[in-house]
């Protein structure tokens, strides 16, 4: 076992204690950073058929500009994350949203393919860590049996993200065009950088204030990434993203075109889909703390929750292409990609229980790193399946069962490994107070 080091932090960011009321307002600010996230994440979707139309591009490479969001994206959630454990979250964060509003120019100035792609490539880089290391942030804030409910509030933040973005960028678009989103997003963001600038610090609970229990240990990475615990926890993220990656890319495209919808009628659509999964993810977070109180292990409480919400996800996005009444198509589609919103906290929890606190950042980036990698494939290949089917109807109803089939295996993979505190006595680390009360994990 190594020894603990201790890193040295500057008053600038220096932890204050313990308090609840910074602790909510932290989360507050977490929450607006995921909202400004996904909403810069969702602009190029949103605007899809004005940019394919007066871009004149084709569904292959409109797929392949949406790809490009992640050329960097997992590279770049992988290094942040290990600088995390050097760097504090208050300066990570804030260089994060400031490149977010600089990726959102190049497209201002010329309006091409290449400009396209390299303002979501940038953005993509500096998104990558974005999920792993706000929620790393937020973790300094509350100790481990205090997590589920602000986990689920940051999660939600993408949620809400996409619901107050579907209707506002929608309306930017209509009205001033859809220059006049990308401009009114990177003010925003860069609005909340010099506000997290000014009330940003790390928690109590970060590794470099613990001196006792597991706050300086560390492991050897390829042990704690072979956990079955860790490896299911990447599979679930793994079909969560590729639904979520869909959502982004295509879903916009496809309600609009196959479905028939006006652009304010989609935008509609897809809000009242992001509202039911944060409806589902507030819904979930009692629900799971509920289980680990009255000693169910977090296999089950945790671990079986995010597995079967991708699971049921899959089944939907297989069978709504098959239904032809636009009531229950809708609910289906809402299904598809509105349950995998619980997956994404849940299967940092399921993680951060087999990591020691002084290794969690570093670990969270692999595992959102791998997790997202869908995004570099799903777009482009729904592209590519769109121009090279006999219409678009077969094209995107491929698309959407090779989706169904992903996600059915990588939630059968997660059911199958995720067990925390097996793996945490494996690596003989401290699984809880629960550790003694359940049993087998």
């Amino acid at each position: 076992m190594a020894p603990r080091t201790a890193t040295a932090q500057s008053p600038h960011t220096a932890a204050p204690a313990a308090d609840r009321r910074r602790a909510w307002l932290i989360t507050a600010m977490i929450v607006a950073f995921m909202v400004v996230n996904f909403a810069d994440k969702s602009v190029l979707g949103l605007a899809a058929v004005p940019i394919m139309e007066e871009l004149g591009l084709s569904n292959s490479t409109y797929g392949l500009v949406s790809s490009s969001f992640f050329f960097l994206f997992s590279v770049s959630g992988l290094l942040v994350g290990f600088l995390s454990t050097r760097i504090s979250s208050r300066v990570l964060l804030f260089v994060m949203t400031v490149v977010w509003a600089v990726a959102q120019l190049p497209v201002l100035l010329v309006a091409s393919v290449p400009t396209l792609m390299a303002g979501r490539i940038l953005l993509g880089a500096a998104e990558g860590p974005a999920a792993s290391m706000s929620m790393h942030a937020l973790y300094k804030w509350f100790p481990p049996e205090r997590r589920a409910l602000p986990s689920a509030l940051q999660i939600g933040g993408a949620a809400l993200g996409t619901l107050i973005a579907a209707p506002l960028v929608t309306w930017l678009i209509d009205g001033f065009g859809w220059r006049s989103a990308y401009a009114a997003l990177a003010v925003v963001s860069a609005c909340w950088a010099l506000l997290w600038w000014r009330v940003g610090h790390d928690g109590p609970y970060d590794h470099r204030h613990t001196d006792t229990g597991t706050g300086g240990l560390r492991l050897p990475y390829r042990r704690i990434l072979l956990t079955g615990t860790v490896l299911g926890s990447v599979a679930s993220a793994f079909g969560a993203a590729w639904a979520l990656s869909l959502s982004h890319a295509w879903l916009p495209a496809y309600l609009r075109t196959q479905l028939d919808m006006s652009a304010a009628a989609s935008a509609t659509a897809i809000s009242v889909m992001s509202g039911f999964g944060l409806v589902l993810l507030l819904a979930v977070s009692p629900f799971v703390d509920a289980m680990k109180s009255r000693g169910v292990s977090s296999r089950w409480s945790s671990g079986a929750v995010q597995s079967i919400a991708v699971c049921g996800a899959g089944c939907a996005m297989a069978a709504f292409p098959f239904v032809d009444a636009t009531g229950p198509r809708l609910v289906l589609i809402t299904l598809a990609f509105g349950l995998v919103a619980v997956t994404i906290p849940l299967h940092y929890m399921t993680t951060a229980e087999v990591v020691p606190p002084a290794q969690r950042g570093a670990v969270f980036g692999i595992v959102a790193g791998l997790g997202t990698l869908p995004g570099l494939v799903a777009p482009f290949l729904t592209g590519h399946l769109i121009d090279t089917a006999a219409t678009a109807a077969a094209g995107y109803t491929t698309a959407f069962l090779v989706a169904g089939a992903v996600m059915l295996t990588a939630g059968a993979v997660a059911l199958t490994a995720i067990r925390p505190e097996r793996d945490a006595r494996r690596l003989g680390l401290d699984a809880g107070p629960r550790a003694s009360s359940v049993s087998g994990g």
